[in-house]
């Protein structure tokens, strides 16, 4: 039994990782579920609740303030360079194309996915009847934004990596 939560909680944190990327996935939850997951291991429970206590409770609102600023950045970053709804939106929508073409047709991997972003919020402006310039400054807030978000999920995602694997050592 020990092995299997073992098991699932590497898969969790594989796919918690791979959800810092991709919009669909919630990564640092789920990652975070892993180290929930060893209050179910005997040892590492013992481990958890007594020596590192505040670590386990510190991880858990890191990861929900990292979340909720992952849907904030790019919305932010698109106003602070002037941008608007609609470049955010597009900002979304590019992603989400740049995904599913990396996925389905191979794409331009992570180039694409960085691409995405940048290129719906521009599309999106231009289509929502901003000029050029506007524009280009709202693609690069949103890519900012979408890069700053995704930065610090990839960290908190490593971190708790490194914690699941020091509580299991």
């Amino acid at each position: 039994m020990e092995l299997a939560i073992i098991i699932i909680g590497i898969i969790m944190i594989i796919i918690g990782f791979v959800g810092s990327i991709l919009p669909a996935l919630p990564g640092p939850p789920l990652a975070y579920g892993a180290l929930l997951l060893l209050l179910l291991h005997d040892s590492a429970k013992e481990i958890l609740l007594t020596n590192n206590y505040t670590w386990l409770i510190a991880l858990g609102v890191i990861t929900l303030v990292i979340n909720i600023l992952d849907y904030y950045l790019p919305i932010w970053g698109t106003k602070k360079f002037g941008g608007t709804k609609a470049g955010s939106r597009g900002s979304t929508i590019g992603l989400i194309v740049a995904v599913l073409l990396t996925f389905f047709s191979g794409g331009l991997g992570a180039f694409g996915i960085l691409l995405g972003p940048l290129i719906g919020a521009y599309i999106g402006e231009k289509n929502a009847g901003q000029s050029n310039q506007v524009a280009i400054q709202s693609a690069k807030g949103s890519f900012l934004g979408f890069i700053t978000g995704t930065f610090m999920k990839v960290v908190i995602v490593l971190i708790i990596a490194f914690y699941f694997g020091s509580v299991l050592l």
